[in-house]
């Protein structure tokens, strides 16, 4: 009876040392949040909060298990995703810190036998994501990977030695890629001689005392204590989310809320002899024209209601995870969970916004009022056009609806703008500035887009007519990828356009503009191309991660 007092006693003053700096109200407020993960037979996740140095909100919620029934814990461990990054990123600071590498080396000075590019990739370019690389997903899609299949490094290597082009020139633009983070992985391996898990565990884990924390470079093994990932179908029935996933670098580490504190308040006050690693791991470089990018060595940097913010999110199968620090309030927010519609950044913004102030109503965006200036419905009317970004392969259209201009991207994505002058609008229901701007020509109009005053992105209007049958028919054959050792056919079936793969079946295709189609992914686009005498000899097909690949036509 005094043993079970004993422990009661302890755990009540446990208690009340987590929640010791933040008030009653903070507290129930935070833990209000997670009411949705807490229900029966439900999935859900840990969360944990510090502030000057102390963990001040630490609980779990639903279960790690829906088949065992067993619930999360504090202790429990998640696959974080690509919050990895930042782990990654470290074991190159680390060998820089050590004289091994520069960041600002060729990548073909530590892997040769990668494909001459004709440009300089640097490792900086790489933890950046402005290397131009192809994406690992967008890639292995294209060659017709499904998306259950297992992956490996093994198997983005190998492709990659068959690459011929880039996206983009290195340090162009900022073009989210796991295939630089997998090739660090290499760099490391080769440098110090031994393999990567084992030696971020012993350079970087348990330095930093993440004791729970690992690379898992093994989808089947068996490691007590993590939680199983789910896929949420309709509100409350859920799919196991079969693991295939074995890369490393990008992703695929695991660890706690407790771990991850203690890594996150190294940004404030870091442990001895870290100093200069965690504020290389903030480096913010400007693109090659001058424009900012906000994501440093595997962290982004933001601004939160006007306080610096150092994190990152992540997904993988059902999990979802989301990291943030404040360093100059000495307070990190962890969000571990392992269902799909979790909406980890979402919560790790509401928690935010208690404890910082501001606080709003989750999910809800707030915008300073826009100062609009009255056209007349003809006015607008001018505006309505469909647009061509032929870098980013994409179509925006602009139409008019109930006195205003939508900014249509898909069926289920368009926003109001608004005019600000006489050929200026500004879009309403984001959370960031976007202004657009029309230049109307006889033949071709211009629309630019700004973003928080960064570079100008431009489309090209068209004329988003139906081809004819017999146009259509030309786009029907054969295409083959060099690169990727993988073939398409396109067909016409009475009036309609598709494309097949022997592993994705078939799809559909919708003509946009002249020798463009439109598909589903891993075919989002597909640009013909033809030669000196007009006939089609090839595609450059792009969906998102990866642009221009070459499919030559065969017949």
């Amino acid at each position: 009876m005094k043993t079970r007092q004993l422990l009661l006693s302890l755990s009540l003053l446990m208690a009340l040392q987590v929640s010791a700096q933040i008030s009653d109200t903070q507290y129930q407020k935070i833990d209000s949040l997670f009411i949705d993960w807490n229900k029966p037979n439900h999935p859900g996740g840990t969360v944990g909060v510090m502030q000057n140095g102390k963990t001040v909100f630490s609980k779990a919620y639903g279960l790690a298990s829906l088949e065992y029934l067993v619930p999360n814990s504090p202790s429990t461990i998640f696959n974080i995703a690509s919050v990895s990054k930042q782990f990654t990123a470290m074991g190159i600071v680390v060998l820089q810190q050590q004289g091994k590498l520069s960041v600002d080396d060729d990548i073909r000075k530590h892997l040769p036998e990668l494909p001459d590019f004709g440009e300089t990739i640097t490792i900086r370019h790489m933890l950046h994501h402005t290397s131009g690389l192809r994406s690992l997903h967008a890639l292995l899609g294209l060659a017709g990977w499904r998306g259950d299949d297992a992956r490996t490094n093994e198997d983005i290597n190998r492709f990659m030695l068959n690459q011929q082009d880039l996206n983009f020139k290195p340090g162009e633009e900022y073009l989210y890629c796991n295939t630089g983070y997998m090739l660090m992985v290499n760099i490391i391996e080769k440098i110090t001689g031994e393999e990567f898990p084992k030696w971020m565990k012993e350079s970087v884990f348990q330095p930093l005392g993440m004791i729970n924390t690992y690379v898992e470079d093994n989808y089947s093994r068996i490691v007590p204590n993590n939680a199983t990932s789910y896929y949420e179908r309709d509100m409350g029935e859920f799919d196991r989310a079969v693991e295939y996933w074995g890369y490393i670098g990008s992703g695929n580490m695991h660890s706690t809320t407790d771990d991850l504190l203690r890594w996150l308040s190294n940004f404030n006050d870091p442990l001895k002899g870290w100093d200069a690693h965690f504020e290389m791991l903030q480096t913010i470089d400007k693109l090659n024209n001058g424009g900012e990018n906000t994501y440093a060595f595997g962290v982004g940097i933001g601004d939160f209601n006007g306080i610096k913010s150092v994190g990152h999110g992540g997904a993988i199968g059902g999990f979802r995870s989301n990291v943030i620090t404040y360093p100059e309030k000495e307070l990190s927010v962890v969000v571990l969970t392992n269902f799909s519609r979790a909406s980890a950044g979402q919560k790790s913004n509401a928690i935010s916004e208690i404890l910082l102030g501001n606080e709003k109503e989750e999910g809800s965006i707030t915008s300073s009022p826009v100062k609009t200036v009255k056209l007349s419905r003809k006015a607008l009317a001018k505006y309505e056009k469909t647009y061509w970004n032929n870098t980013a392969n994409y179509a925006r259209k602009i139409y008019l609806k109930n006195d205003t201009l939508r900014y249509f991207r898909s069926e289920n994505s368009e926003s109001p703008i608004v005019p600000i002058g006489n050929n200026e609008f500004q879009m309403l229901e984001v959370e960031v500035v976007l202004k657009v701007k029309f230049d109307l020509g006889e033949n071709e109009s211009i629309m630019t887009v700004t973003i928080d005053d960064g570079e100008p992105i431009l489309s090209q209007s068209y004329d988003p007519t139906d081809a004819s049958k017999e146009e259509l028919a030309l786009y029907a054959g054969k295409f083959y990828s060099p690169e990727l050792e993988t073939t398409y056919i396109i067909s016409l079936d009475n009036d309609t356009l598709s494309w097949h793969h022997s592993r994705h079946g078939d799809f559909k295709m919708k003509r946009i503009k002249k020798d463009i189609l439109e598909g589903d992914w891993p075919v989002s686009i597909a640009k013909f191309q033809r030669d000196e005498d007009g006939n089609i000899n090839g595609i450059l097909v792009s969906n998102g991660r990866v642009r221009n690949l070459w499919f030559e036509k065969q017949e």
